[in-house]
Formats: C-alpha cells, sequence, structure tokens
C-alpha cells in the first residue's frame, strides 16, 4: 500500500510536468511534420507548373528522410522548454542528439540520390551513340557508393564518439593503430586491391557501363559495377562475374572504348570458279536494302587460299555491335543464297581426275599363267 500511496503522490505531483513534456514533445513532432508537409505541397505545385528534375528528385528521393528529419529538427530547438531534471533531460538530448544525427545522415544519403536521378534522366544510357552517357554513369555509380560509405562511416563514428567511455576507448586505441593496420592491411589485402583497382576504373575507365567485352571467350555488357566485383551481361542472359582487378591484371576486348561503330566480318570459303566480280555486284546491291547497315564499310575481297578451296572476306560496318552481328548473319545468308541460284558450281566440291584409259586389266586364264 505504501508503494501504491508513493506512486500516486508522485503523479499528483509531477503530473503537470509530465503533461507538460509530452505536450512540447507532441507539438514539435507535430509542427515538424507539418512543415514537411508544406514544403512538399508547395515543391509539387511548382513541379506541375514548371517541371523541373531536380524537383522531381526531391519529391521521390527526400521524402522518407524529410518526414523524420525536420519533426527531429524542430524537436531539438525546442527541447529545453520540457521539464525534466539534469539527468533525466540529458538522457533524453541524448536520444533526440542520435536520432537526429541518424536522419541528416540518411538525408545526405537521399541528396546523393537526387543527383544520382538528375543525371540519369538529363542522360539517357538508351541511345545509339551514349559514349559520354556511360564515361558518366560508371563514375557516378563509383562515387555515388563511396560517397554513402563515407556518409554513414561518419555518422557511426559521430555517434559512437558521444558517448564519453567510447572516447576514452579510442584514445587508448590510438597508440596500437599502427600494428592493427598492418594486420588489417594483410588480411584484406584483396579486398583493397578491388578497391583501388575501382577507383581506377571509375577514373581512368578500361570499361564503362553498358560497354560490349570480350572475356573468357564469352560475349556480353556490362550491366553492374559494384565496389567489389563486375557483372557482365551475356548475350545469352547468363551472368559472367568477375573481380575487378580482373580488368587491371588481364587482358580483354573492349568492343565499344571510344566508340560504339564496329566492322562486321563475312568469311566464305569458295571454290576457284566462284565469280568474284559478279558477287561483289550483288553485295553492292544488297547491302543499301538492310536498315542495319551505315554504309561506311562494305568490300568483298579475298584473303587467303588453299589447295581446294580460298577465303573470301565480306566486310560490312554497322552502328553497333549487336547491329553488326544481325548484319552478318543477314549477308551470309544472302550471298549463299544468292550462289546456290546462280553459280552452284562456285561452291566447294570435291574433285577426282583420271587419266583418260581404261582402268579394267585383261583377264588371263590361270592356265596361261606359266610358274
Amino acid at each position: 500500500m505504501e508503494l501504491l500511496d508513493d506512486l500516486s503522490h508522485l503523479v499528483q505531483n509531477h503530473f503537470p510536468l509530465i503533461l507538460e513534456g509530452l505536450g512540447v514533445i507532441a507539438g514539435s513532432l507535430l509542427l515538424g511534420g507539418f512543415f514537411k508537409w508544406l514544403l512538399f505541397r508547395f515543391l509539387s505545385a511548382y513541379n506541375r507548373r514548371f517541371p523541373k528534375l531536380w524537383v522531381t528528385g526531391v519529391l521521390k528521393c527526400l521524402d522518407r528522410p524529410l518526414f523524420y528529419f525536420l519533426p527531429l529538427l524542430v524537436l531539438s530547438m525546442s527541447l529545453p522548454l520540457v521539464p525534466l531534471r539534469p539527468d533525466a533531460f540529458e538522457v533524453l538530448r541524448r536520444v533526440v542528439e542520435i536520432l537526429l544525427t541518424s536522419a541528416f545522415a540518411w538525408t545526405l544519403i537521399g541528396c546523393v540520390y537526387v543527383v544520382q536521378y538528375r543525371i540519369r534522366h538529363k542522360y539517357q544510357l538508351d541511345k545509339a551513340d551514349n559514349f559520354r552517357e556511360r564515361k558518366l554513369f560508371t563514375q557516378l555509380q563509383f562515387v555515388k557508393k563511396m560517397v554513402i560509405i563515407m556518409i554513414v562511416f561518419f555518422t557511426v563514428s559521430l555517434i559512437l564518439m558521444s558517448f564519453p567511455t567510447v572516447r576514452k576507448i579510442g584514445t587508448g586505441l590510438v597508440t596500437s593503430a599502427g600494428i592493427v593496420g598492418v594486420i588489417l592491411g594483410f588480411a584484406a589485402q584483396r579486398s583493397l586491391a578491388n578497391l583501388l583497382a575501382g577507383f581506377q576504373i571509375a577514373f581512368t575507365q578500361p570499361i564503362r557501363l553498358d560497354d560490349v567485352l570480350v572475356v573468357e571467350n564469352e560475349w556480353g555488357r556490362v550491366e553492374e559495377i559494384t565496389l567489389t566485383y563486375v557483372v557482365l551481361r551475356i548475350w545469352d542472359q547468363r551472368r559472367l562475374i568477375l573481380p575487378l582487378n580482373y580488368f587491371i591484371e588481364k587482358p580483354f576486348q573492349n568492343w565499344t572504348r571510344t566508340s560504339v561503330e564496329l566492322l562486321g566480318t563475312v568469311f566464305m570459303y569458295l571454290d576457284y570458279k566462284a565469280p568474284l566480280e559478279e558477287m561483289r555486284k550483288e553485295l553492292t546491291r544488297l547491302l543499301p536494302q538492310h536498315h542495319l547497315w551505315d554504309g561506311r564499310v562494305g568490300i568483298l575481297q579475298v584473303t587467303d587460299f588453299k589447295e581446294r578451296t580460298m577465303e573470301v572476306r565480306i566486310l560490312v560496318s554497322a552502328a553497333d555491335s549487336g547491329s553488326a552481328f544481325d548484319l552478318r548473319c543477314w549477308v551470309r545468308e544472302k550471298m549463299i543464297s544468292f550462289l546456290q541460284q546462280h553459280y552452284p558450281e562456285a561452291l566447294p566440291v570435291t574433285r577426282t581426275a583420271g587419266t583418260g584409259e581404261d582402268p579394267k586389266l585383261p583377264f588371263v586364264p590361270m592356265e596361261e599363267v606359266s610358274v
């Protein structure tokens, strides 16, 4: 009974203060939420009348972060109005400070995504000549991840360093930082190599997003570049995962390093009776009929010969690697059909030449054979 009496007495004496504190906290959070609602209403109305990419990015990427940050910001400013004892006030202040720091970090990350949204919608990657865009997006993807990692790292550091105990532990660990750094350096040698390779790839750019590569005898496009590996989308929808330092240490083919335009080759192995001039005329007639040919190159040459056939190479040009592959297949089919219909003797044959004499030997009876 004494405990209930004490509790009842405590509530009666401090109820007005508790109610006042809850009112300040609730009012601050509601006021911050109202500011956020008012800000987004204004931005939405402005964007409907004067569409801007950055405003659309703010509306898409900062909605949730500001929903927490603005109320906590108002609460932190009105916190001295909360009637609490110094020890209780310090606990509340520390909690609000941690929440506000986390919300501010989330808002900064949202700002990074706003920048990414604006760049991605201003520069389109799906157009034919996207060399500049691929270069920019490759750097943007790597820089974005590094900035987010740094924001998270400094946020966690600020939160931990706000506790005196953690500050003392950190001061003591500084003396052994050299030894720890050496140990971590050996333990994370491969990871650090990939991280440094990522910096090198982002700014020297031997590969970019959407580049066409031939790696490990596989043809594909660069789908994603992370901090440690590269995802290559193979033509048959498989994915080839390679570490970043692979592209620094080993050779590979990049078909879109400086330009997306490409030359395609069609090899044909024909008999020596093949009419080369007629084939050139047919190629000249065929190429303008196909929309994938860009008009730069279209030639037919004999590049080699062997004892039975000669090697004929047709060289055609296209706007990109995918178009070049389809154009090569089309030219190959049309030229084979042309030879089958008009010059079937030009296709490879196997000849057997005789002497012109009767290969049959005269029959000699066994009785006439002298022993």
